[in-house]
């Protein structure tokens, strides 16, 4: 089975660095993007199984990457997260096509399992 590719969007750099860390130790490849505009350049030069994508980010929200991802017809798998909680926000998300909605903070086995339950969809 070959390890699955990861794109991790967010713009807390500290955030990033400790889940991609926990990503690689769990087996998984892992890329990150700062924010909405380099994760769609990201997704125009590679083919990710999974992005995990903050939707509140300078220069391009997460919402506007999941309607470029839609436009595009990227078929990765799509987990967003956000330190808003908001039943709107994640109504929309869910509409747009993303699989899962995660609030933070969150627990990395929490998120861990997240990923697991997405992927083997």
């Amino acid at each position: 089975m070959t390890q699955a590719r990861i794109l991790f969007v967010d713009d807390d750099d500290a955030l990033r660095e400790v889940v991609r860390g926990q990503l690689e130790v769990a087996g998984y490849e892992c890329a990150e993007a700062r924010d909405g505009e380099e994760a769609m350049t990201k997704l125009g030069m590679e083919k990710y199984d999974l992005v995990l994508l903050d939707i509140n980010m300078p220069n391009k929200s997460g919402i506007d990457v999941l309607k470029f991802m839609q436009e595009k017809s990227m078929k990765s798998r799509i987990i967003m997260l956000t330190g808003r909680v908001g039943f709107s926000i994640a109504t929309e998300s869910l509409k747009l096509g993303a699989d899962e909605y995660i609030t933070k903070p969150f627990s990395l086995d929490y998120l861990l399992g997240a990923i697991q339950r997405v992927l083997a969809k």
